[in-house]
């Protein structure tokens, strides 16, 4: 795919990235790149931005959103599935600290009310230290913790519980809330694609996960921003339910990107959901 080749001809370009181009480098999206180019045998430019992951790891094992952000620090997560995506063996001492890190840290409980419909009391992962867990984060965190062999330990399976209890009766689910002052809320293709990715080979014995891959079937196209499509194909691919169109409507959202921002981001991201056939790796 010609597009496809530009990708990773711009990734190689400036495999240390920001959200859009000429932005100071983040860890998601270098992260991302790393990965997009590791899965294309690119693997002196990979290295390149494992190697500055590397160096933007704090002595806990955390790494922040960007250089010179120390925190929030979910993007660990992504550091960690792009350390083992280039090179595990190397990365090694990286990825046992930030699987340390990662382990120690947890979202808060809240006391349950009638207002808010999930469990309050299940913990996982937040987007800051010292608030609620939240979908997002969590499936990031459950997919480096099922890459680094520990998708038995305690943490993973509560995460595994948290997950589907946030899917929405309906199908989908939203960031982090079900239901609000007794109002079901709408759910969203991002936070979806990335719970039905971090769910993959579950089993559903709450009945929970086929309407979200069936929400998510049904909510993509070739207009979807680019985002969230990615997730909800890397989503729908975890469990063999990938489109037949999806690579058209990846070639669509790449025909947007550039034609709007060019952002590394997002052009990483979609890489990733045109290589990898399951999963993110």
């Amino acid at each position: 795919m010609r597009w496809l080749d530009t990708i990773i001809e711009d990734l190689c370009q400036t495999p240390r990235c920001g959200y859009q181009p000429a932005a100071r480098p983040a860890t998601e999206p270098t992260a991302l790149s790393a990965i997009a180019l590791a899965s294309h045998g690119k693997n002196a430019a990979a290295w390149k931005a494992t190697e500055w992951l590397a160096a933007s790891q704090a002595e806990d094992g955390s790494l922040g959103v960007r250089e010179g952000e120390t925190t929030p620090c979910w993007p660990t997560s992504l550091a960690i599935l792009a350390w083992i995506a280039v090179d595990a063996d190397r990365y090694a001492k990286q990825i046992t600290v930030a699987t340390d890190w990662t382990l120690s840290t947890q979202g808060k409980r809240i006391e349950p009310t009638e207002d808010i419909g999930h469990d309050t009391q299940l913990i996982a992962w937040p987007w800051v230290d010292g608030t609620h867990s939240w979908v997002e984060p969590t499936a990031l965190h459950v997919l480096s913790l099922k890459a680094t062999g520990h998708d038995s330990h305690p943490r993973t399976r509560e995460a595994i519980t948290l997950l589907v209890d946030r899917q929405l009766p309906s199908g989908g689910c939203n960031y982090g809330n079900t239901e609000v002052l007794g109002q079901a809320l709408l759910p969203h293709v991002q936070p979806t694609g990335l719970a039905m990715l971090a769910l993959a080979d579950e089993p559903d014995r709450s009945g929970r996960i086929e309407p979200s891959l069936n929400y998510l079937t049904n909510s993509l196209s070739a207009k979807t921003t680019a985002a969230s499509l990615c997730w909800g194909l890397l989503g729908l691919s975890a469990h063999d339910r990938r489109p037949t169109e999806a690579d058209l409507w990846l070639e669509s959202a790449f025909g947007r990107t550039v034609r709007r921002d060019r952002s590394p981001y997002k052009l990483a991201l979609l890489a990733i959901a045109a290589s990898c056939a399951k999963g993110i790796l």
